[in-house]
C-alpha cells in the first residue's frame, strides 16, 4: 500500500470490514469492561446533579412566590413549569462549568496518558476527510499542512489520507480530482487517496460507513476531519498512541479551537470558544468520564468499535423525523458506548482547530439541519442498552433547540400575567368560602431578584473563565492582557445578548417548520464572507423586527417597568437587521483588532495553521470551470478521472440510471462536444461524468 506508483489516481486494495446495521430495540450484551473511567465518577455525578437540583428547587420556590403570591392560577402554573424546565438547563450548565473551574485551577483533567514523549506506534491510522461541494484548494491546504506536520514527527509512515467526496457539483468534482492529484505529488512520502461516491446515501455518516465497509479492515484507527479542520501532527500521533495504549477505548474527542475568523461574528465566536470553551470542556469531562460525546470531527475512533456498534439504521416514518440519521455523531457515540467501548473527551490536548460560520445567517442554515437531526434523537432515546449519560446527551441535544420556543412562550406568558395583574379586576365573589378576593398579584421585587439570579448563573462561566486566564501569564498575553480580555468579554456578552433573541425566534421557527414535516436539505457551508445583499437581509430579519416592535408596544402599554424588564429581548429584535449586517462584516472586526480586542493566542498562528493559511492564500482566486469541458480539454485528467470512477452499475442488479440514459442519448444526437455538454442538465452531467462509456462517446465528438 506504500507503493503509490502502482495506484496513481486509484484507491488502495480493499480490506472490507463488516458493519452491521444496529437494532435499536434489541438488547446488546458484551463482556467488555470499561477500564479508563476516572476514579470517583459516581460521586462526581452525584455532586453535579445534586447541586443542580438544589438550585432548581430554590429558584422554583422563589418563582412560585413571584407568580402565585395570591394563590395558584393556571397561568402562574404554566409560567412556573416553563421556568423550571429552562432554569434546570441553566443550573446544570453552571454546576458543570463550576466543576471545570475547579479542575482547571487544579491543573486540568487526565488525558489518557497523552503527555510526555511521542508514542511508538505499531498500526496504521487513516485520516478521513469527507467533503461535499467544498472549495478543493482549501481542503487540500489543510491536508497538506497536516501531512507536513506529521512528517516532522517522524511517524508519517503510520498514517494515510483519504478524501471521501460526496460532491455533486461537476465543476468542483473535477477540480477535486486535479487538486488532490497534485497534493499526492506534493506530499510524496505519505499516501493520499481520493474516492468519489456516485450516490450520497446517508450523507456524511453514509460516506464514512462506505469507507469502513470497503477499507476499514486495514486501519485499526481512523481520524475524522471536517473540510475546515486542521490538526497538528503531534496531537494526531498522540491520539493514535492513546488508542493503541488503551484497547478498551472506542473514541477520543478533542476540543477544536475556532480560528481564522474574519468577520465580527466569527471573531466573537472564536473569542468565546477560546476563552470559555476549555472551562466548559473540562467541566463536562469531569462528570462524563468514559461516557463522553462525539462532535463529528477532529476525533480519533477505533475502527473495529465503530464498525461493530455504529451502523446507523434508517429511522421509521417520513422525513423530517424518519430516514437517515442527520445528527449522527451523538447517536454513534451512544452506540459505541452501548457496546462497552469507552468514549472520552480530552479537553487539555492542544493542536485541534476548526473554523466558524462567518455570520448569523450562515449559522442559521447549519442550525436548521442540526435542529432536525437533534429532534430525530427522540426516536433513538428508547433504544435498549444505552447508558443513561448517553441518553442525557441526546436529551440535551433536543433541549438545545426545544428551549427556544419554550423561552418564547415563557416571554409571552410573562406579558399575559402582567397584563392580567394590571387590567383584570379581582373577583370579589369567588366560588367557595374565601375571606378575601382572588387578586392576581405578581411580586415585582422578588421577580427582579429571580431575574438577577438567573442572569448571574448564565454569566458566571464567563467570569470563571476570565479568572482562570488571570492565573496563566502566557495565555493572558495571548489574549492581549487582562484589561483587553475583560473588555472583550463585555463586548462579546453585549453582542451575544443582542443576538440571543434573534436566534430564539429563528430556532422557534425551525422547530415549528420541522414539526410540520419540512426537510432541511443538505447544503455546503460558506467559510469566509458573511455578507448578504441588504434586500435579502431585510427580507430574512424583517419579521424579527416586527415581533420586537409588537412586544415592546405591548410591554409599554402594560407598564413601563415590564418594558424595562423585557428590554434586552425587545432591543435585540428591533436591532436585528443592523446587528446581523455589522456582525457579518469584516470592517468592524478589523477596527476592533487595531485596539487589540477579541484577540486569541492563535492569532499568532502555530506552524501548522500558518502553513495552511499560506497555502490557501496562494490558491485563492482560482475559479472552478465547467467540469465536463475541462475533462474534454485535458486528456491526462480525463484518464485519471476514469481510473478513479467506481465500478459501473450492474444490469439487473443496480437500479437503472435514467439520467445517464437520457444524457447519452443527448450526446449521441449532438454534432460536437460543446453542443453535447450544453444539452445536458446538471443531473445528466453528473451521471455522464460517472460513466466511462458516456465520457468516451463525448470525447469522440469533434
Amino acid at each position: 500500500m506504500d507503493d503509490l506508483s502502482a495506484h496513481r489516481g486509484a484507491l488502495p486494495v480493499e480490506c472490507p470490514l463488516d458493519m452491521p446495521v444496529q437494532l435499536l430495540r434489541v438488547q446488546k450484551t458484551t463482556d467488555r469492561r470499561i477500564a479508563t473511567s476516572p476514579a470517583g465518577m459516581p460521586g462526581r455525578r452525584l455532586f453535579v446533579f445534586a447541586a443542580a437540583i438544589a438550585l432548581v428547587i430554590v429558584a422554583a420556590h422563589e418563582m412560585d412566590l413571584v407568580v402565585n403570591a395570591s394563590g395558584v392560577t393556571l397561568l402562574g402554573v404554566a409560567i412556573l413549569v416553563l421556568f423550571v424546565a429552562l432554569f434546570a438547563w441553566i443550573a446544570l450548565a453552571f454546576v458543570s462549568a463550576l466543576a471545570g473551574f475547579v479542575a482547571l485551577l487544579r491543573g486540568g483533567t487526565p488525558s489518557l496518558g497523552m503527555d510526555g514523549k511521542l508514542p511508538v506506534l505499531a498500526g496504521m491510522t487513516a485520516l478521513l476527510m469527507p467533503c461535499y461541494n467544498e472549495a478543493p484548494h482549501r481542503t487540500a491546504a489543510g491536508l497538506r499542512a497536516i501531512a507536513e506536520s506529521l512528517m516532522e514527527t517522524g511517524l508519517a509512515r503510520h498514517f494515510e489520507m483519504f478524501v471521501l467526496s460526496d460532491t455533486t457539483d461537476p465543476a468542483i468534482w473535477v477540480e477535486e480530482e486535479a487538486v488532490f492529484s497534485r497534493l499526492r505529488e506534493e506530499i510524496g512520502g505519505m499516501a493520499v487517496w481520493y474516492r468519489h461516491r456516485a450516490l450520497n446515501t446517508g450523507r456524511k455518516a453514509g460516506n464514512i460507513a462506505d469507507w469502513v465497509r470497503r477499507f476499514g479492515g486495514g486501519y485499526p484507527q481512523m481520524l475524522i476531519l471536517d473540510a475546515d479542520s486542521v490538526m497538528t501532527g503531534d496531537l494526531i500521533a498522540r491520539l493514535a498512541g492513546a488508542m493503541e495504549a488503551h484497547p478498551g477505548v472506542g473514541l477520543i474527542q478533542t476540543l477544536p479551537i475556532i480560528v481564522n475568523g474574519g468577520t465580527l461574528f466569527a471573531r466573537m465566536q472564536q473569542f468565546a470558544g477560546r476563552l470559555y470553551g476549555p472551562l466548559i470542556a473540562h467541566g463536562i469531562a469531569f462528570w462524563h468520564g468514559a461516557e463522553g460525546n462525539y462532535w463529528g470531527h477532529n476525533a480519533m475512533i477505533r475502527t473495529a468499535a465503530f464498525a461493530s456498534e455504529a451502523g446507523l439504521p434508517e429511522l421509521r416514518g417520513p422525513k423530517p423525523f424518519g430516514g437517515h440519521v442527520l445528527s449522527h455523531d451523538f447517536v454513534e457515540a451512544a452506540l459505541i458506548r452501548r457496546g462497552q467501548w469507552a468514549v472520552h473527551m480530552v479537553p487539555g490536548a492542544r493542536g485541534s482547530y476548526e473554523e466558524s460560520p462567518p455570520s448569523l445567517s450562515d449559522l442559521a442554515v447549519r442550525d436548521r439541519r442540526w435542529c432536525q437531526g437533534n429532534l430525530q434523537h427522540a426516536a433513538v432515546l428508547p433504544a435498549k442498552g444505552l447508558h443513561w449519560v448517553s441518553r442525557l446527551h441526546m436529551l440535551m441535544g433536543i433541549g438545545s433547540y426545544i428551549t427556544a420556543p419554550m423561552w418564547l412562550l415563557f416571554l409571552i406568558l410573562g406579558v399575559l400575567i402582567s397584563l392580567q395583574s394590571r387590567f383584570i379586576a379581582p373577583d370579589y365573589f369567588p366560588q367557595g368560602h374565601r375571606l378575601f378576593p382572588a387578586w392576581p398579584v405578581v411580586d415585582p421585587v422578588r421577580s427582579m431578584w429571580v431575574f438577577a439570579g438567573t442572569m448571574g448563573l448564565l454569566l458566571a462561566p464567563k467570569l470563571m473563565s476570565f479568572v482562570v486566564l488571570l492565573t496563566d501569564r502566557t495565555e493572558r498575553l495571548g489574549f492581549g492582557g487582562a484589561v483587553r480580555t475583560f473588555v472583550g468579554v463585555l463586548l462579546e456578552t453585549v453582542f451575544s445578548g443582542l443576538l440571543a433573541p434573534v436566534t430564539m425566534l429563528s430556532q422557534s421557527r425551525d422547530v415549528v417548520s420541522i414539526l410540520m414535516g419540512r426537510d432541511s436539505g443538505w447544503n455546503a457551508q460558506r467559510r469566509d464572507d458573511g455578507s448578504l445583499p441588504m434586500a435579502l437581509t431585510v427580507r430574512l430579519y424583517a419579521w424579527h423586527t416586527i415581533v420586537g416592535a409588537i412586544l415592546g408596544v405591548v410591554a409599554f402599554l402594560v407598564s413601563p417597568g415590564l418594558l424595562i424588564w423585557m428590554s434586552p429581548v425587545v432591543l435585540g429584535l428591533l436591532l436585528s437587521i443592523p446587528v446581523v449586517v455589522i456582525s457579518g462584516s469584516i470592517g468592524p472586526a478589523r477596527f476592533l483588532s487595531w485596539f487589540g480586542l477579541l484577540r486569541i493566542p492563535e492569532d499568532v498562528p502555530p506552524p501548522v495553521l500558518a502553513r495552511a493559511k499560506a497555502l490557501i492564500s496562494a490558491a485563492d482566486g482560482l475559479a472552478a470551470r465547467d467540469g465536463l469541458t475541462r475533462l474534454m480539454e485535458d486528456p491526462a485528467l480525463l484518464d485519471a478521472h476514469v481510473r478513479m470512477l467506481p465500478p459501473p452499475r450492474r444490469p439487473g442488479v443496480d437500479p437503472l440510471d435514467a439520467d445517464l440514459l437520457v444524457g447519452v442519448a443527448r450526446i449521441e444526437e449532438s454534432g460536437s462536444r460543446a453542443q453535447g455538454i450544453a444539452a445536458l442538465s446538471a443531473r445528466e452531467q453528473r451521471s455522464v461524468m460517472g460513466n466511462e462509456r458516456a465520457l468516451r462517446i463525448l470525447a469522440a465528438l469533434p
